[in-house]
């Protein structure tokens, strides 16, 4: 394995990493997808929720940067380090496996925003001429990235700074035509929309509220390459803070400027149809162009982050040594490459897809799950043990409290997306952990402990559950 030094980020650069990761495409969507859902009371409610869970999170990670700093690549190296092996790997695959989802969502996203202009050529973004155009666009970045991390953050960075200024202007524009009678008809439900609890109105949020978040981890991630350990934190939070508000603006903002009927009815990018209902056609293309602009910058942050958690996992031997290696530029080749083939492959699957649009972005919320509760418990266990806490044992009830608030929520989270997504997870989880045997074949190390050889039974069970309901219809993508 290469030992060449690797280039450390500024906090700047951490910072444009998160936002970029985040302030992807999910951002564009929420108009839409939040008028399906609900008003601004239910809106208002799940922001609350999303916001407060995810802020635990962030605290937990920028916590266990600072009580755990030997451990890098968070997100599963700390799963590994609380509960073994095997759910290390689970962690890991899991957060890989939804960065690949989230990159095939970006070219659907991509594909249907150019049938915007030619709708019978791209329709929906999962026609046969959009597929083509993305696997086109897959292979042009891989090779760009293979060039260097340091080139491919900079880039990240300038693209950062041009997709945030087309959303300040919808949201100033939104703003200036502002009509608070039209939003206060809104704000229980509106009119024309069918009725339903407000429970439900919020659970129907739920995903893309994680979806929108994923990318909180960023900075994390990328914590071997930070100048300064403390910029990890602050980079965390800093990123959570000022998407945060981009997200809850351009969710309620929109009510006040037409019925949610109507915001419901616009195709995606929502946010470009919900701007063209206030100042007409030019500023959906606008959004539209911005989309591209946002969706690409994000792809080249989360082809980065997928190839990183592969190279880090092969490092700490939880993956085959084959992705551990790096090439002349320092960039993880063979853990890109395999990233690239399998966004290729699912790309090319959403054509028989229904609704390839909502299907990659809800199974991408629904695999982040999983690493994202592995690190809050984590962060319970190392509160309550005080590793890390000798000098600021006063903060340990603190973060005991913040932890256990993350576990509830993501647990929270599980259950709002629905068991068939859960099923369809651990069908993709079984079928990777052929590369976990690959891995401790290489070590010749035991396969399983007591426990995890429970865990894995009871992945095979859910996988099983998962195909038998892909057979019979009960579960349809």
């Amino acid at each position: 394995m290469s030992e060449r030094p690797v280039t450390k980020l500024s906090l700047l650069a951490l910072f444009a990493m998160v936002v970029g990761s985040m302030v992807g495409a999910g951002i564009f969507n929420l108009p839409g997808r939040f008028a399906i859902a609900t008003g601004p009371f239910g809106a208002i409610i799940a922001w609350a929720i999303a916001g407060t869970g995810m802020y635990m999170l962030a605290r937990v990670f920028q916590t266990l940067a600072a009580k755990r700093p030997d451990i890098d690549s968070g997100v599963f190296a700390y799963a590994k380090a609380g509960f073994g092996d095997y759910v290390g790997f689970l962690s890991a695959f899991g957060y890989w496996l939804g960065s690949c989802l989230g990159n095939v969502f970006y070219w659907v996203l991509i594909g249907s925003t150019l049938g915007r202009f030619f709708p019978e050529v791209f329709g929906d973004g999962s026609s046969a001429p959009a597929i083509a155009v993305s696997l086109v666009g897959i292979w042009l970045f891989h090779f760009l990235i293979l060039r260097g991390v340091e080139q491919a953050a900079y880039i990240n960075t300038v693209v950062t700074i041009a997709k945030i200024v087309p959303i300040l202007v919808a949201i100033l524009s939104f703003i200036f035509f502002f009509h608070y009678d039209q939003f206060a008809e809104n704000f229980f439900g509106g009119t024309g929309m069918p009725e339903k609890p407000l429970l439900q109105q919020v659970r129907d949020t739920m995903l893309i509220t994680v979806f929108v978040f994923i990318g909180i981890e960023g900075a994390s991630v990328y914590s071997r390459y930070a100048r300064t350990r403390s910029d990890v934190g602050r980079a965390t939070i800093l990123g959570f803070v000022a998407v945060t508000g981009l997200m809850v603006a351009v969710t309620l903002l929109p009510y006040a400027v037409a019925p949610r009927a109507v915001i419901a009815g616009v195709a995606n990018p929502s946010l470009a149809g919900a701007l063209e209902l206030v100042v007409g056609h030019w500023g959906a293309v606008f959004i539209s162009i911005s989309v591209l602009v946002s969706v690409l910058g994000a792809y080249l942050a989360w082809s980065l982050i997928c190839a990183e958690v592969l190279f880090a996992a092969a490092g700490s031997k939880d993956m085959p040594r084959v992705f551990g290696t790096q090439n002349a530029n320092a960039v993880p080749a063979n853990a890109l490459w395999l990233t690239n083939g399998v966004v290729s492959c699912f790309v090319i699957s959403t054509f028989w897809s229904r609704d390839a649009f909502n299907l990659m972005l809800d199974m991408t919320s629904v695999t982040a799950l999983l690493p994202y509760l592995l690190v809050a418990i984590y962060g319970v266990q190392v509160a309550r043990g005080g590793e890390g806490y000798e000098h600021t044992s006063g903060e340990r009830g603190r973060d005991l409290v913040i932890g256990a608030l993350a576990v509830i929520y993501t647990l929270f989270m599980f259950v709002a997306a629905g068991l068939e997504y859960v099923l369809l997870m651990a069908v993709l989880c079984l079928a990777g952990t052929v590369l976990y045997f690959w891995a401790r074949k290489e070590q010749n190390a035991r396969l399983f402990s007591g426990v995890e050889l429970l865990i894995f039974v009871v992945t095979i069970a859910a996988a099983l559950g998962g195909i038998y309901g892909l057979v019979t219809g009960t579960i349809k993508i």
